[in-house]
């Protein structure tokens, strides 16, 4: 009853939860160009998601797994369906996500078949990621729309996000956590599990006992996978940025029903991948062309981010593709031979920036 009258007072008085303000990018993630000089390594027609095993980087596009090593990409195998997400396993071989509804275990990566397969629960696979003790952790990112469909799960304040951790060997699943706004992405730190919400913008830290804190909350973008660095910190990408406008749209339930029932999805006001490519695409306040050029501080439809934290999962820097920038839609980061590689999933491109080069202009 409390709760219910604080959610009404809330909402009359715009604040909590019913607030449209969106926090800044400041101190750490204060606004730079990075992202911007990054080499694209790879052109791809899908690309979805990286891994690395041992000396050559492994690149899910659409339904093929490519190799790159050298200057080169090389395709291992076709599936059936798109790769939703990568793993390589601690003991060798690999986890493929398929359609975000199965998941395949490879003893060796170019094994021709899996040694096991796991579906049932899953509904919307979007990252996998290797524990220490040989398991693997999976977030599900929502029980009832598909992995494609995360706009819809978005306008419809989905939040039945899960974790669940997958044992290789033994074929076991376990819940970890359920009723998250949408999960997407998630790391091993010691026993416990990070795990991006994106919906509510935080990442946030889950016991083995199933209980869960906020490492880092109140972020001005939709957070997605993470991946651990070499010294111990992370790497965390933002594959979307938040706006007023949506915001506000999340808070009006009769307009988004409308929007849905009577609105082609490709120009639904929500947050995209990329953006600017026709004319048609819904006003985003500022986001206006300014005598032809295109304001770097406007609100963004599509923006590129990636955060590096400390081991205590706070922030130390940032890298950014701003509005007026191309490398859009940041998914997924890895570390590679002394490099960053990343995948803008807006461009469709393979990104890297050479880590020596990040370290040195974020200390001076």
């Amino acid at each position: 009853m409390i709760a219910s009258i604080r959610e009404f007072v809330s909402r009359v008085l715009g604040r909590g939860e019913a607030t449209i303000t969106v926090p800044s990018f400041d101190g750490a993630l204060k606004p730079n160009q990075a992202l911007g000089s990054a080499e694209t390594l790879l052109e791809c027609e899908a690309p979805e998601d990286i891994a690395v095993d041992g000396n050559s980087l492994l690149v899910a596009d659409g339904p093929r797994l490519l190799r790159f090593a050298g200057s080169s990409a090389t395709t291992i195998r076709t599936f059936e369906r798109s790769i939703s997400a990568l793993a390589v396993l601690p003991a060798g071989g690999l986890a493929v996500a398929l359609g975000g509804t199965e998941i395949r275990i490879y003893d060796d990566i170019s094994a021709e078949n899996s040694t096991r397969v796991f579906s049932g629960e899953l509904h919307a696979v979007n990252a996998l990621a290797a524990a220490a003790d040989g398991t693997l952790i999976v977030t599900d990112g929502s029980s009832v729309r598909g992995v494609d469909d995360w706009a819809w799960d978005l306008m419809e304040l989905g939040q039945t996000g899960r974790v669940f951790r997958l044992d290789p060997k033994t074929g076991a699943v376990t819940r970890l956590v359920g009723g998250l706004g949408y999960a997407f992405g998630a790391a091993a730190c010691g026993d416990d599990v990070l795990v991006s919400e994106s919906w509510r913008h935080r990442l946030i830290s889950i016991s083995p006992d199933g209980s869960s804190k906020i490492v880092l909350g109140r972020l001005p973008v939709y957070p997605s996978r993470i991946a651990t660095a070499g010294d111990g910190g992370f790497w965390l990408t933002a594959f979307i940025a938040r706006t007023q406008l949506v915001e506000f749209v999340l808070r009006e339930p009769a307009y988004r029903r409308r929007m849905i029932a009577e609105i082609d999805p490709e120009y639904w006001v929500v947050p995209r991948l990329r953006s600017g490519n026709t004319f048609k695409e819904p006003l985003q306040g500022a986001h206006i062309k300014t005598m032809g050029v295109m304001k770097p501080w406007a609100p963004p439809r599509s923006y590129g981010l990636v955060i590096r934290l400390g081991a205590d999962g706070l922030p130390r820097y940032s890298l950014h593709s701003r509005v007026d920038g191309l490398n859009h839609g940041i998914v997924s980061a890895v570390e590679f031979c002394g490099d960053l590689v990343m995948v803008a999933k807006g461009p469709r491109r393979i990104l890297r920036l050479p880590l020596k080069r990040l370290d040195a202009e974020a200390s001076a």
